[in-house]
């Protein structure tokens, strides 16, 4: 009886990585800051439902995540990002919550058309 059990456990969860599997994205994703508060924040705000890892590197400012498709988008991701004061590759940080964060935070930001260029 314990071996057909061990049996059902492993096809579940064989079955349930191979779905996650399906629907899970790692994503590259620009955004501005400058210090290990910044990576504190940015990863922070992508504490969600949804995404299963977030690491940003402050020297490259590449944020890269790894998320469920099927439950969050990248724009989400991005405007999570925006709403606590960081600007991304789409969408400038909110002005509010930019002036908010911790001095050493605030970073030298671009114009949306500068962005693009980048």
């Amino acid at each position: 009886m314990k071996s057909i059990q061990f049996i059902i456990m492993t096809i579940m969860v064989f079955i349930s990585a191979t779905l996650f599997a399906q629907t899970a994205k790692t994503e590259d994703i620009k955004v501005w800051g400058n210090c290990s508060l910044c990576k504190n924040h940015i990863e922070t705000s992508l504490k969600v439902d949804g995404v299963a890892k977030a690491d940003w590197n402050k020297k490259t400012k590449i944020l890269t995540v790894t998320y469920d498709s099927t439950k969050i988008t990248n724009d989400q991701i991005q405007k999570n990002i925006a709403a606590v004061g960081y600007d991304t590759e789409k969408y400038k940080g909110d002005d509010k919550a930019y002036n908010d964060i911790d001095e050493c935070c605030q970073y030298d930001r671009k114009s949306t058309e500068d962005k693009k260029k980048d």
